[in-house]
């Protein structure tokens, strides 16, 4: 795919030891910078913490405390990092919610303050979200296989509301009052 850049793109990922864009820390990252001629420049740096992996991290990223044991830290790193993503557009999954923030916070514990307002931001969750309908009708079609109007077609609303019949415990049916003719907050 031919992508229409005027500056580098750069679309990066990040493993980290929890979800605290404050307190915890970054242990891998990952990026692919894409340059406007088309050249690609990929990287993937393990990180030390300087704290314990916790095991459910682990776990999920395959990432160890052996791993990063003799990596740099980020701040041995951010001004390798900042060289990379200085002048760049930045791009990834639910990066700006969560990798870009925590990025931010790692450069300003080293002491860098590195100004995201001159890059463009690129959420691909953004984007994938908006294009793939995320409501009631498209969860139905998805995990029935079936769309949510033919299975449940517009009713025309009746001037009496006819009761409803339901079934109650010990498999007993009672019938209510429509809805419609019940009072505010009874619900």
């Amino acid at each position: 795919m031919k992508l229409n850049l005027k500056k580098p793109l750069i679309i990066f990922d990040l493993e980290t030891t929890g979800l605290d864009l404050v307190k915890d820390k970054i242990i891998q990252i990952a990026y692919i910078k894409v340059y406007p001629n088309g050249k690609e420049e990929r990287k993937s740096l393990f990180i030390n913490p300087g704290v314990k992996i916790p095991k459910e991290v682990t776990a999920i990223t395959g990432i160890s405390d052996e791993m990063v044991a003799g990596q740099p830290t980020f701040k041995e790193l951010s001004s390798q990092l900042l060289s990379v993503f200085d002048g760049c557009d930045i791009a990834g999954f639910n990066s700006n919610h969560f990798d870009v923030p925590l990025l931010a916070e790692e450069f300003l514990k080293a002491g860098i303050d590195f100004d995201f307002s001159k890059c463009r931001l690129i959420d691909v969750q953004t984007i994938f979200h908006k294009m793939e309908r995320r409501n009631l009708e498209a969860a139905y079609e998805f995990y029935c296989g079936r769309k949510m109007k033919d299975d449940f077609p517009l009713i025309k609303p009746t001037t009496t509301p006819k009761p409803l019949t339901v079934y109650c415990k010990g498999n007993s049916t009672c019938t209510v009052p429509s809805v419609r003719s019940l009072p505010t907050g009874s619900w």
